[in-house]
């Protein structure tokens, strides 16, 4: 025997019918072919204040004070007659007699009698006013939350503006070569963190930044500071997309701006006559290659063995530090026309070695084939 013909041999089928409606824990209308409430569920009556006497037999619309006389509710419910569809997640947000404003989330589905040609719709309302409540409270706090951080970037920026205007100020003042080196170098540094996150900060701190626009606008402001009206000299940025999270953003920024400023202080003697920088960024599904190059004078012994070694300079430390922070692979190549610097982050694919070749130890592993191709300039 099937469950149907189970369930029609109850001999009060209105009476099973109806206990079955009342178990539902959401509030359940049964209308029939012209949206007439049949029948509600007790957490129905709970839930809106109502009796069986005020509710059975009256139009959905007519309901309460008529909260739910809503054309588009009633075009849904209609084309769930005539179509065999359903509504999901249709949302009621009113004031309802009683119990006062309510957000209420429907669902409707038709219900097909064999051999009959009458039909029902099951609706239910799950009330969801606290958590729509909870959502905004949570969009507040976000905004919050945003308005406090800009308000802290603002401050950092100008104190680190401050500090290297300090620097720079000492640096004019002291007697000693050396004394003034040291603090144009740190006064470099702490403007390399304030253009970075200032750069950051206006391509959005949460999520992915997109490469192109946040390398562009960061060697603007690099050129802008570094290259004088009477230096001939011009810093290009070729990046064709590529998306990186916010935390990477930082440290490829980090990068950027102490490889350039490295480039426009030493690449170039002050009788050059057309110098040129280029930042390039180029992607490759999930691996990347980031590459600042110069056309100077090159800078004596710039090789990959040359790194890490103690006569390294804070500039080769902190390049070196930032590349391995990124995973990514530093090479060093220089000569008499130029100077090359990249990092390239290569995500290894399964059963490759990918931080050294274990069957020979102290070898490096190969260069992925994806990096050959891309172009070096020079």
């Amino acid at each position: 025997m099937s469950d149907i013909q189970t369930f029609l041999g109850v001999q009060d089928v209105g009476a099973l019918a109806q206990a079955i409606v009342d178990t539902v824990a959401e509030p359940l209308v049964v209308l029939d072919s012209d949206l007439r409430v049949i029948t509600a569920s007790r957490s129905f009556y709970l839930t809106f204040q109502v009796n069986r006497q005020n509710t059975q037999g009256r139009l959905l619309y007519d309901l309460g004070e008529g909260q739910w006389d809503i054309a588009e509710l009633r075009t849904l419910l209609e084309n769930v007659l005539l179509e065999q569809g359903a509504v999901e997640g249709y949302e009621v947000d009113r004031e309802f007699p009683g119990i006062g404003r309510r957000a209420m989330r429907l669902r409707a589905r038709k219900v097909l009698y064999q051999g009959n040609l009458h039909s029902n719709i099951l609706l239910t309302m799950a009330d969801v006013t606290e958590q729509r409540a909870m959502e905004q409270e949570m969009k507040e706090l976000m905004w919050q939350k945003e308005l406090l951080l800009e308000e802290m970037q603002h401050r950092v920026a100008n104190s680190l503006t401050i500090i290297a205007s300090i620097l720079m100020l000492k640096a004019r003042t002291v007697q000693s070569e050396e004394t003034r080196q040291h603090l144009q170098d740190a006064h470099s540094r702490v403007m390399s963190v304030a253009t970075v996150q200032n750069h950051l900060h206006a391509a959005g701190q949460i999520g992915f930044i997109e490469m192109a626009p946040y390398l562009s606008r960061l060697c603007e402001a690099l050129a802008e500071s570094m290259i004088g009206e009477g230096r001939p000299i011009s810093l290009k940025v070729e990046a064709a997309g590529g998306h990186v999270p916010s935390r990477q953003a930082v440290s490829i920024g980090l990068l950027v701006t102490e490889l350039v400023i490295n480039a426009l202080k030493h690449a170039f003697p002050a009788l050059t006559r057309s110098g040129r920088v280029v930042v390039a960024y180029e992607t490759a599904g999930s691996n990347w290659k980031l590459s600042i190059s110069d056309n100077g004078i090159g800078v004596p012994d710039a090789h990959a063995g040359r790194l890490g070694q103690k006569n390294s300079g804070l500039g080769t430390s902190i390049v070196k530090a930032l590349a391995q922070q990124l995973e990514g692979r530093l090479e060093i190549v220089s000569g008499p026309t130029g100077t090359i610097v990249s990092i390239t982050h290569a995500t290894p694919a399964a059963g490759d070695v990918s931080a050294e070749d274990h069957s020979h130890p102290g070898r490096v592993p190969s260069r992925p084939p994806w990096t050959e191709n891309l172009p070096v300039h020079m």
